[in-house]
């Protein structure tokens, strides 16, 4: 964007309030690169991806599965710039220390786990998993050097199988060492030349203290004294060549340690470019992520862009994000504001008391423009703007003595770059126009510069205080007034934008509320010319109405959501009742099937023989069946079909077949007359009926025997011709009988003469029982448990008759 006015709009302001939520330096740099774009894919890209990180955020704060997919917040916390590192890997040969190599491990951890989580929920957030799949695969590389460097920063001893062995090898020198000098110690503990009893290290070799002059009684080397003077540190003689050893021992360590560091630096090199990427990856994905949680707390939504050949900008309750954030601190409220230009009409004009609202309702529109299209959510209910080319705003006193401009002057500098600067697609933001000079010049000034952005095609709103710019407001086609709201009552602004009638200036209202005294009112009023006092009642009386108009559309909406709040009821209470009657209807039938079940109970209990006995359950259990089916098939849907008709009133045309209201035979409609009545046929016998007389349409069925009524058909067993096989895992012994009964009639019938029963292992109850039923069976030869390739024991193979 050519010119943004961020200065004035204080976008650097919300750059610093969004920096809030992030938390590591590599999102730092990233939040100091937003801001407003010419590019509109890329905004738009940049709005859809922050869109999804706020769904993801409100999906990752609700209760979830613990399992791979769910949504996990990803911190950034804790994330370390690793600028200096990168830069000395690009130096071939370079190695980096051992803490630079830890922290650098850390962070490809870090970044690996964050690709992993979005990888995972690709399919419900796919840009957010285009972001994390394009960070690196590190696992491998993290594998090599997982544990070889220590937190503290040292090289693990098992980094390599030299470094260790060295290490034993110092530990035993020093083990050695220091039980020579605690020989040394207690031979010399009685003569006076030690100072104290204990075993010291200076200039990296063991030394012992010994009295400042009695030196020359050991022999060995000086290697320091105290700060008093009073010990001098001594190695003796006898441990100098352990120290030496000791010495060269630790080079080798270095020399190792070296090595290895190199060894790891070059490994890490090979990622260099994938390393760098990866990191820039994870500074934008937390700056997606401060975004979203922006949007969380501030309440935004995203905004969109209207079509070029239709620009549109409409908010609906749009607030000031740095006030918003001021006035939560004070708890106290904010008022929105809502407007909307489009079409022709693309000038807003707003006036009112001072200190009402006017320029931050424009510094609103102004900043939540450049937040658009810096790819942010805006604090807004709804929002959408045209894409803009740049953004021109003059906004308070921009005096400057160094420059010798008067606040005019300044005002009148910066409105002249604003008209040679003017685009269709740019956003005009003049606060106060023509202020700061004679009303009347100013006026007609405002008029001409006004009129200049209006003809120019851009979107302007501007605030003023003037009356011939009221006035121009009113009577030019494109251009809308608007007020800030004041409370004639309290002489408070209310800080409301309406739309549709300019604002009085209520700047004597504001005087006196601010303690001028009464006898100063009284003579400015007087002073005051009638047609500014007619002007001043005007607009007062217009306001009146106009607030007098909102409060009875208000009530309208309400009891429109009245009315469709009853209707829900109604519908719920119907939805209630019908519910119960099918609950009714339903337990009827349930006490129906009770009573036949204990009949057959008596039945069964008077036969004798077993086989008999299994005969009769395996009967009760058809019937019952069938008894279910039937009901299912009848009385329910005819409780459906009943309920659809009083949902939907039936559809008559001519040709249809219907059913009348104390007409037993259905009959087809020849004609539709007007819009209430119908010829019908019905058999031989033609009559003329009102449309609702007509109880249902019925569908056209293919001519068939007819069934008396309350006669009902359902299909007999069927021929097997295909499955041979059924399975009855996860079913009950009952159900299981009944349904094995059934394939068995149906395998009788299409000639099957094997057949494989899976009834799995489990407790052995379903086993028992398919292998009773198939021995009470007449058609079943022998049965015997499936061989291993077929199941085993968990399935049984029945062998039918012939």
């Amino acid at each position: 964007m050519r010119h943004t006015s961020a200065e004035l709009l204080e976008f650097d302001r919300l750059r610093e309030l969004l920096g809030r939520y992030v938390a590591s330096p590599l999102g730092q740099r990233e939040l100091e690169r937003v801001a407003p774009l010419d590019d509109r894919p890329k905004v738009e890209s940049l709005l859809a991806e922050a869109a999804e990180a706020i769904e993801y955020l409100k999906t990752a704060a609700q209760p979830q599965p613990a399992a791979r997919g769910a949504a996990v917040r990803l911190r950034f916390s804790g994330l370390t710039d690793p600028a200096e590192a990168l830069g000395k890997l690009r130096i071939e040969g370079a190695a980096l220390e051992a803490k630079e190599i830890f922290a650098l491990s850390g962070l490809l951890d870090r970044a690996a786990d964050i690709r992993a989580v979005l990888v995972a929920v690709g399919q419900r957030f796919p840009k957010l998993a285009a972001r994390g799949a394009a960070i690196g695969e590190f696992r491998g590389l993290l594998g090599e050097m997982s544990g070889k460097i220590l937190p503290d920063g040292t090289v693990a001893d098992h980094a390599s199988p030299m470094l260790n062995r060295l290490r034993r090898d110092i530990d035993r020198q020093q083990r050695q060492i220091q039980e020579s000098l605690e020989r040394f110690l207690r031979v010399h503990r009685e003569d006076g030349v030690l100072q104290e009893e204990y075993v010291a290290i200076r200039n990296e070799r063991f030394v012992v203290p010994v009295v400042a002059g009695q030196q020359r009684r050991i022999e060995g080397v000086v290697h320091g004294a105290s700060g008093s003077g009073h010990t001098l540190f001594v190695e003796p003689l006898e441990t100098i060549q352990l120290n030496n050893e000791l010495v060269g021992l630790r080079e080798e360590e270095q020399r190792e340690v070296r090595r290895i560091l190199l060894e790891l630096s070059d490994r890490l090199r090979q990622y260099l470019e994938t390393v760098t990427r990866s990191v820039a990856l994870l500074g934008e994905l937390e700056l997606v992520f401060a975004k979203a949680a922006f949007a969380l707390e501030f309440g935004c939504s995203t905004p969109r862009f209207s079509p070029p050949e239709a620009r549109r900008l409409a908010l609906r309750d749009a607030r000031h994000p740095l006030l918003e954030d001021v006035l939560r601190r004070q708890k106290r409220p904010v008022m929105p504001a809502s407007l909307e230009l489009g079409g022709e009409t693309r000038t807003l004009l707003i006036s009112g008391p001072n200190s009402g609202g006017k320029t931050v309702t424009l510094k609103t529109v102004g900043l939540l423009a450049l937040m658009a299209q810096a790819g942010l959510p805006v604090p807004c209910g709804e929002a959408e703007f045209p894409f803009f080319d740049q953004v021109l705003a003059d906004m308070g006193d921009n005096q400057s003595i160094q420059e010798s401009l008067s606040t005019f002057s300044a005002h009148m500098t910066r409105i002249r770059e604003m008209v040679e600067r003017v685009t269709p697609d740019s956003l005009v933001l003049p606060d106060e126009l023509g202020r700061a000079t004679d009303p009347e010049e100013g006026g007609a000034l405002g008029v001409a510069i006004l009129d200049r952005f209006r003809a120019s095609g851009a979107f302007t709103l501007a605030s003023t205080h003037l009356v011939a710019l009221k006035v121009y407001g009113a009577n030019t086609a494109g251009v809308l007034n608007g007020s800030m709201g004041f409370d004639e009552e309290t002489l408070q602004p209310t800080y409301v934008l309406r739309l549709g009638a300019p604002g009085k200036s209520a700047g004597l209202e504001i005087a006196r509320r601010l303690g001028l005294s009464e006898g100063l009112l009284e003579r400015a009023r007087a002073n005051l010319g009638t047609r500014e006092q007619d002007l001043a009642k005007f607009l007062s009386e217009l306001h009146q109405r106009l607030e007098e108009t909102a409060r009875v559309q208000a009530e309208l909406k309400a009891e429109q959501q009245k009315l469709a709040a009853r209707e829900r009821s109604l519908a719920a209470e119907w939805e209630r009742r019908e519910t119960a009657k099918l609950k009714e209807l339903e337990r009827r039938c349930e006490v129906v099937l009770g009573k036949f079940e204990a009949q057959a109970r008596e039945v069964i209990e008077k036969i004798a023989a077993a086989s008999e006995q299994k005969k009769a359950q395996r009967s009760v259990a058809r019937a019952r069946r069938e008894l279910r089916e039937e009901f299912d098939a009848t009385v329910l849907s005819t409780q459906a079909d009943a309920r659809e008709g009083e949902l939907r009133a039936p559809k008559v045309a001519a040709g249809a077949r219907v059913r009348l209201r104390n007409v037993r035979e259905p009959g087809r409609v020849r004609r539709v007359i007007g819009e209430d009545a119908l010829e019908v046929e019905v058999g031989a016998l033609k009559m003329r009926v009102s449309r609702d007389e007509v109880l249902e349409v019925l569908p056209e069925t293919a001519q068939g025997p007819r069934l008396p009524q309350g006669v009902s058909f359902r299909a007999g067993p069927e021929a097997l011709t295909e499955s041979r096989e059924i399975n009855l895992i996860g079913q009950r012994a009952e159900e299981a009988t009944d349904n094995l009964d059934k394939f068995l009639d149906n395998a009788v019938l299409g000639g099957v003469q094997r057949i494989r029963i899976v009834h799995g292992f489990g407790m052995g109850v379903l086993r028992r029982a398919v292998h009773e039923l198939l021995a009470a069976n007449p058609n079943v030869d022998k049965f015997y448990a499936a061989p291993p390739s077929e199941g085993g024991a968990g399935a049984t193979i029945a062998e039918l008759k012939e």
